[in-house]
């Protein structure tokens, strides 16, 4: 049996036309899109912020953050779409995603190191990459997501 320090178990989910793998210990839950109150003169890539059991949560779209298109979802794939609460630097941080996927187990030996860009998203926000059988998962570094101004501009709202 393999050791745990071996591998990483990821939430795996859809954004635009790629797949995407976040660490799941960073993430606390997944949540049905709701009610998301706008924010006058935030960043353009801050929908509003949620009201999560008492608790203000700041709402991000990385498909405005890098300029993604969003995927074109049946009704049934629309079902599985929300945000995800994510932890960083013990701020919590809703993030969209088109459609939640599943989670899986890599093996650390098979994350290789990402291309030079991908989809628009630079290589300073990737961890590594997988091979799967139909492409590729992209692993993001959610440290790297926001730099620490960006980080305090959004405990702030």
């Amino acid at each position: 049996m393999a050791d745990h320090e071996e591998q990483l178990q990821l939430v795996t989910f859809q954004l635009g036309e790629e797949l995407y793998g976040i660490d799941i210990m960073n993430v606390k839950e997944i949540q049905k899109v709701r009610e998301i109150r706008p924010i006058p003169n935030a960043p353009m890539y801050v929908e509003g912020i949620f009201n999560l059991r008492g608790n203000i949560i700041p709402i991000i779209s990385l498909h405005k953050r890098f300029h993604l298109r969003k995927a074109e979802l049946g009704e049934e794939d629309e079902m599985l779409s929300g945000f995800m609460i994510i932890k960083i630097n013990d701020r919590f941080l809703g993030v969209y995603i088109d459609k939640v996927s599943r989670v899986i187990t890599v093996e650390q030996a098979d994350i290789q190191p990402p291309p030079q860009m991908i989809s628009g998203i630079g290589t300073e926000y990737i961890q590594g990459v997988v091979k799967e059988d139909d492409g590729y998962l992209i692993i993001l570094n959610i440290d790297r997501l926001f730099d620490p101004k960006e980080l305090q501009a959004l405990g702030d709202f």
